[in-house]
């Protein structure tokens, strides 16, 4: 099953949870390569997620799946907690950008309005961000994450719950290629 994201990503949890443990996992680094990854045959399955309680509808995802030929198979509802996540050492007097998804930062738009110091930075995914930011070793810089990114990559928590609300929940939808087309003529 193909996700969107590193290792860590919430995508991954959702997947995990809907398809079991022992679900082999094709990490993906943009929404346009995972809506691809059943055509280029790395994956069986997609995983999508199309809509948060907090920012609703994930756009992007919806007008890949619009221009797909792809079906939906099941869908997963996951409970989404962000965290500001920095690299070893790193306190939150000393951030001054943080990166992650744009649909995790639009997540947490009180916490960035609470604290106008910060610079967001958009980027592809939030495992990545958290990877990312853990490699440079960089004190300033953060991201907005699941804890489990935090844990995969070494980051630390310097708070918790950044997101707008605790019920921040998102749908994702289990995608498949028509039966026509994943068969043989």
């Amino acid at each position: 099953m193909a996700f969107q994201g590193q290792p860590g990503a919430f995508s991954e949890e959702a997947a995990i949870k809907l398809m079991g443990q022992h679900i082999e996992l094709v990490p993906r680094p943009t929404f346009f390569d995972l809506f691809s990854s059943l055509d280029e045959g790395v994956a069986d399955y997609a995983l999508a997620p199309v809509e948060n309680t907090l920012v609703g509808n994930i756009q992007s995802c919806l007008e890949l799946l619009c221009g797909s030929e792809l079906i939906i198979e099941d869908e997963v509802t996951i409970q989404i907690a962000q965290h500001l996540i920095g690299c070893p050492g790193a306190s939150f007097a000393e951030i001054e950008t943080v990166e992650s998804h744009p649909v995790a930062l639009a997540q947490c738009e009180r916490f960035f309005v609470a604290h106008p110091q910060l610079k967001k930075i958009e980027a592809d995914d939030t495992a990545g961000s958290v990877a990312r930011i853990v490699a440079d070793a960089n004190r300033s810089r953060a991201a907005i994450a699941g804890r489990r990114a935090a844990e995969i990559y070494g980051g630390i928590v310097i708070e918790e719950n950044v997101q707008d609300n605790c019920d921040n929940y998102t749908r994702f939808l289990l995608l498949t290629l028509p039966p026509s087309q994943g068969e043989p003529f």
